[in-house]
């Protein structure tokens, strides 16, 4: 049964047949096989069959949220029974990350590993839609991204740390010495930002809008190190977060001004399933976080 869930799990996220054979390692009616026999098991059509892919029926839709629910329990069934048979815990842990956030993930998974030497990591980038996506599809564990922006769905979270902004500009770009700058008066400069499927460019696209300026930017790019590279050219600025650009201002020829009118902030945590129990290496990082905010006696509660 498990496996034909997985199977199932699998096509609903790949809409394809031949794509959700391979990536189950088994061949295209071996799979239509399979999904035909879970139909017969649970009574009802789960997949609205053609020459190809035509989407799930409502009843599937419903039987995807509980084969997800299944499946992950079960992974986390044979987590929490290998490390019973084991000394601390092993496995792999898969991390998806808002980009934003990359420079700041060391922050959790070195002391994670540390304290778990026998489990490996994969940190991997994606927007916040596309990290929720990989949760529910039990292709990543958990995912650091905004938690106060846009709807999470069924997670529980981990507030981390507050996201601040400010312009960023190459050390010989003509700016006024000067300590601040509003959104306003960002909306007239050559723009690098974030392309648009990113949560922290819509963030920012908000604020110019609000403050009455069009958004224009003249580079657009998935990789906050592709801006960077761009913005120390001094052909263009761009608008990142405080605690990123700190990371790099050191040693790199840039300066960076807070921006204001108004100065706004936006909470970043770490994301898993809503599903107890968690697998021990989920929680274990959880965990982790919560004794992190707490130890830095975070202004904010734990939020579910």
């Amino acid at each position: 049964m498990i496996d034909k869930l997985e199977m199932f799990i699998a096509l609903a996220r790949e809409q394809h047949f031949r794509k959700a054979a391979e990536d189950r390692g088994v061949t295209q009616p071996t799979l239509s096989t399979a999904l035909k026999q879970l139909e017969d098991q649970l009574g009802v059509l789960l997949v609205r069959r053609g020459s190809r892919f035509h989407g799930l029926t409502p009843e599937g839709e419903r039987a995807l949220e509980w084969a997800r629910r299944i499946v992950g329990d079960m992974r986390s069934m044979k987590e929490e029974m290998r490390a019973a048979r084991l000394v601390g815990l092993s496995g792999h842990m898969r991390i998806a990350v808002i980009p934003t956030a990359l420079t700041m993930v060391q922050e959790l998974t070195a002391p994670f590993a540390e304290e778990n030497p026998n489990i490996t990591l994969s940190i991997m980038s994606g927007s916040s839609i596309e990290i929720l996506s990989l949760i529910d599809n039990l292709e990543i564990d958990v995912g650091i991204t905004y938690l106060d922006h846009e709807p999470l769905g069924r997670v529980v979270s981990v507030p981390l740390y507050k996201e601040r902004y400010c312009l960023v500009f190459a050390q010989d770009y003509p700016v006024e010495n000067r300590k601040s700058i509003t959104w306003q008066e960002i909306g007239s400069l050559p723009l690098c930002l974030l392309s648009p499927e990113m949560q922290n460019r819509r963030i920012i696209d908000s604020y110019l809008k609000n403050a009455g300026t069009a958004v224009r930017p003249r580079l657009e790019s998935n990789s906050m190190v592709s801006l960077l590279s761009n913005v120390l050219t001094g052909k263009w600025v761009s608008v990142m977060p405080e605690r990123f650009i700190d990371t790099f201002r050191q040693g790199m020829a840039l300066k960076a001004i807070p921006v204001i009118e108004p100065e706004v902030s936006h909470i970043v945590g770490l994301v898993a399933a809503d599903r107890e129990p968690h697998t021990p290496g989920i929680g274990a990082l959880l965990a982790l976080a919560r004794r992190r905010v707490q130890c830095a006696q975070a202004p904010y509660r734990l939020q579910t």
